[in-house]
């Protein structure tokens, strides 16, 4: 068996005349176009093995883009004609695929085998509760090797002991390395090396103890305007992990894996083979631009609108809604229970192209009133561009752009004063809920039309 890292979670998987592809990026942007595959590549996509096999793991963008699967669905002759499409039991995946016409779809189960030109494919859940849709890891045998791909899975000691149940030692494992910090400079979250999850998959790494193990996933960076994120994202790197992981279990061989890395496993052992692929070249090794430093400058928040026109209308937009629509859909909310029993002062401050204006909601006051300029005090804060408000309120974007992009920022400081006592709110409380995402939520709905629009844009057009 012959496993090769086109980027990220893209493996290519050769074994017994068959070819299984996983998680296809192909092409930069990825991830609502904020990112892009680190370290850069050459892919001859002509010289890539026929696919037998098309495995997707799950719905985040970094493992289903869309533009890549319009691309294998159309006329790209990469596809066997009767290749198997593996996928998850996601209404909205499922939905996606069916618009991109693609044919021989199978829903997987949790560890339940499908034996599939040659290979035994056992997906292996997850026990991710962040999410709200399915995904998988996967268990490759050929008859005579096993190979796991961990991909974003967590698994338990329970899971980790069936699947030794099924083949035994495994020969080679993909196995998760880094928790990725996307999100926490915009939501005001620690910004260091979660220590409870690093140790996690240490453990894991421990518990499944294959021959051979290399990191999975991971493969991207933020680009241009937003690579300044790259600093705050990205807590640790494969060969950090790796150390790490010899102290922690020096009997588990281990190699980082890079783009047009191979490793080829058999019974006897795993032979890395370094930049060895045929299809995959690493362009520019670019992997210190993602180096961990969430001490350094900052860029300001501006609108993404250049066009000064365009940008008058979106600023006129934003102002009407925010002084004529935005408080009437507040009061609606169950949330506001929660901001006038902690008398909260909300600001809300839209970034043009020459500065900011504020807002503010007293919910300590008598009346519900926006508020134009500052009022003394801030418990509850949020920044936001005025092109991604914009395009929140013409439902044309989504919390998963405008959540990691860094043109959106928000902190609380939710405290009161009762009866002579101090009382502040913590972060093992409850999520404290904010306006802006209480007024467009995220969920299923605003998932849906972002894969739409994507489908729409790329669908027949790669």
């Amino acid at each position: 068996m012959i496993t090769t890292m086109i980027s990220h979670a893209c493996l290519v998987i050769e074994s017994r005349g068959t070819t299984l592809l996983t998680d296809p990026i192909f092409f930069d942007y990825l991830w609502e176009e904020c990112n892009v595959q680190c370290p850069s590549i050459d892919l001859d996509l002509a010289k890539l093995p026929k696919v037998d096999i098309l495995n997707i793991s799950h719905r985040h963008q970094d493992h289903f883009d869309i533009r890549t699967l319009a691309y294998l669905a159309g006329d790209a002759g990469i596809l066997a004609p009767d290749a198997v499409v593996l996928a998850p039991r996601d209404e909205i995946l499922l939905e996606v695929l069916e618009k991109l016409e693609f044919k021989n779809i199978t829903v997987v189960e949790d560890f339940k085998a499908l034996e599939i030109k040659g290979l035994t494919l056992t997906p292996t859940p997850s026990l991710n509760k962040q999410d709200y849709f399915p995904e998988h890891g996967l268990l490759v045998h050929d008859g005579e090797v096993t190979l796991w791909n961990q991909v974003d899975t967590i698994v338990s000691p329970d899971m980790i002991k069936y699947m030794h149940r099924l083949y035994g030692q495994l020969d080679f494992a993909h196995v998760r390395y880094l928790p990725l910090l996307e999100g926490n400079f915009s939501f005001h979250l620690p910004l260091e090396l979660p220590m409870e999850e690093d140790d996690s998959f240490l453990k894991v790494a421990a518990a499944t103890r294959p021959k051979f193990a290399v990191p999975g996933s991971a493969g991207f960076k933020y680009r241009d305007e937003f690579g300044f994120l790259n600093q705050y994202s990205f807590p640790t790197t494969q060969e950090q992990f790796l150390r790490d992981l010899a102290d922690f279990c020096p009997e588990i061989k281990t190699s980082v894996f890079y783009p047009s890395d191979r490793a080829v496993i058999t019974p006897g052992g795993v032979e890395m083979q370094k930049a060895a692929s045929e299809f995959v070249k690493i362009r520019v090794n670019d992997g210190h631009k993602v180096e961990f430093k969430p001490v350094a400058e900052v860029p300001p928040i501006r609108t993404r609108t250049q066009d000064k026109a365009q940008h008058e209308k979106e600023w006129q937009a934003v102002v009407d809604f925010i002084e004529n629509r935005f408080v009437d859909l507040l009061v609606e909310k169950k949330a506001v229970r929660s901001w006038v029993d902690w008398k909260v002062v909300y600001q809300l401050e839209v970034f043009g192209q020459d500065g900011s204006e504020i807002w503010c909601l007293d919910f300590a006051g008598e009346d519900a009133a926006i508020i134009k300029g500052r009022v003394g005090k801030i418990n509850l804060y949020e920044g936001i561009a005025c092109s991604e408000l914009y395009s929140l309120i013409q439902n044309e974007t989504s919390w998963d752009y405008v959540g990691i992009n860094g043109q959106y920022r928000t902190f609380k400081n939710i405290y009161r004063i009762r009866m002579g006592e101090f009382e502040h709110w913590t972060r093992t409380d409850d999520e404290f809920l904010q306006p802006l995402t209480e007024v467009f939520p995220a969920g299923a709905e605003m998932d849906r039309e972002k894969f739409m629009r994507d489908v729409e844009r790329w669908k027949g057009k790669v």
